[in-house]
């Protein structure tokens, strides 16, 4: 982004709390508001990922183009408080959202009546969870979306599944002791023991990394490993024909971490749904060359859904 796109936007650190933990937010704001009130894109990583990794560029071009953004890191994860750390709990992290799109109804010069869901992978599924189950989004994205928790477990195979039960099992029987979690790697590479083995997970996240501006060490890169457990029972496309506002789901042709398939199954359930196919595996849309393909039909499915009032439609 160029040194004029970023005159375009502010950028402050804020939080709110959720079941009383502290989470943080970094608020985006267009600096020259074309209306009164704006619509606000609530945004949320993946699978054990901060704010930090890659999510800043999207939020950056939907500022610049006229929306207020609020990227906010899960409690347990990233700049967020909460103990233990890495803690990935699908519940709190459901709270979590509740708590984040409460607090953009706040923000000055928001339209309460017009917040966007914004979610990539696991959040992807949550977004698509929370616009199924009763929360008033004008529209959704949901990028690469976790769709189907057996669909998930299948796709890295029973032997992978094998590999990891172990530590699943032990970080279970350390919490039931009050003990600290059992971590295990959220990326790794096919025969590890790890979350993510797809072939290109480790070249995919060292790619948002250094994108990102940041370094290995920067925030941890694992996750209590009891959530192991708990994936397969997680299924967001349960709730999809529930959804009645506009979605957007895009799905990448050869992503091995949320079959396509499944994907566009579940996409072809709500009513109101926008997809769009890339070529490409589950970490491409953050990079070039498919991110400036996916922004800018992010951008185009804003334009047509939640219209900034009284100004043009917004470029990539």
């Amino acid at each position: 982004m160029t040194t004029n796109e970023r005159s375009k936007f502010t950028r402050t650190e804020a939080s709110f709390t959720s079941d009383g933990i502290r989470c943080a937010a970094t608020i985006f704001r267009p600096q020259e508001a074309s209306a009164t009130t704006l619509p606000v894109i609530v945004m949320a990583h993946g699978f054990g990922t901060p704010r930090a990794m890659r999510l800043y560029a999207f939020a950056e071009r939907f500022a610049a183009a006229g929306y207020i953004v609020c990227v906010f890191d899960y409690r347990h994860f990233g700049d967020s408080d909460g103990e233990p750390r890495q803690l990935l709990d699908i519940p709190r992290q459901l709270a979590d959202w509740r708590a984040a799109v409460d607090y953009a109804r706040t923000l000055d010069g928001v339209d309460p009546s017009r917040i966007v869901g914004w979610g990539t992978s696991f959040a992807g599924g949550h977004v698509l969870t929370l616009a199924g189950t009763g929360v008033e989004f004008a529209a959704v994205i949901a990028q690469v979306p976790h769709i189907d928790g057996i669909a998930a477990v299948r796709a890295v195979g029973f032997r992978h599944t094998l590999r990891v039960l172990p530590s699943a099992v032990k970080d279970v029987v350390r919490a039931l002791r009050k003990k600290p979690p059992h971590y295990i790697d959220s990326v790794g590479l096919p025969g590890t023991r790890a979350v993510m083995v797809s072939p290109d997970a480790n070249s995919g996240r060292d790619r948002m990394m250094q994108e990102s501006g940041l370094s290995h060490g920067d925030y941890p890169e694992t996750v209590a490993a009891r959530i192991l457990l708990k994936i397969g029972l997680y299924s967001p496309g349960r709730t999809a024909s529930a959804i009645a506002c506009p979605t957007l789901v895009q799905i990448m042709s050869e992503d091995t971490v949320t079959p396509a398939s499944v994907a566009l199954r579940a996409a072809q359930k709500i009513r109101t749904a926008t997809v769009r196919t890339y070529t490409g595996g589950h970490f491409d849309p953050y990079v070039d060359l498919l991110f400036s393909a996916v922004i800018r039909d992010q951008l185009a499915f804003l334009a047509e859904n939640v219209p900034l009032a009284g100004c043009s439609a917004p470029t990539a």
